[in-house]
């Protein structure tokens, strides 16, 4: 039997504070989706990024945080609602 995929709509935010490579997202969150180690991030099912998860009590349940100037890079604007999941394949 095919596991099902759970995954969210969150607001993705730029952060200076954050690295690259990193995404921060609240613990509740993670477990929801099943995170452990990777998230991906799904924007307009067109962008596909996947990032290093790490959980902290004080990000929001609805947002992930991310490095600003790598959301630029890729062209992902502050506040920009986007799909969260496990990555779909371990990559």
């Amino acid at each position: 039997m095919q596991e099902r995929i759970v995954e969210k709509r969150l607001r993705i935010r730029q952060r200076d504070d954050v690295d690259r490579g990193i995404a921060k997202l609240n613990p509740k969150t993670m477990e929801f989706l099943g995170i452990r180690d990777k998230v991906e991030v799904v924007i307009a099912g067109k962008k596909r990024l996947v990032f290093q998860a790490l959980a902290l009590d004080s990000i929001p349940e609805n947002e992930v945080w991310a490095n600003a100037d790598e959301l630029r890079e890729h062209g992902i604007a502050d506040r920009t609602i986007a799909t969260v999941r496990r990555p779909l394949k371990n990559t």
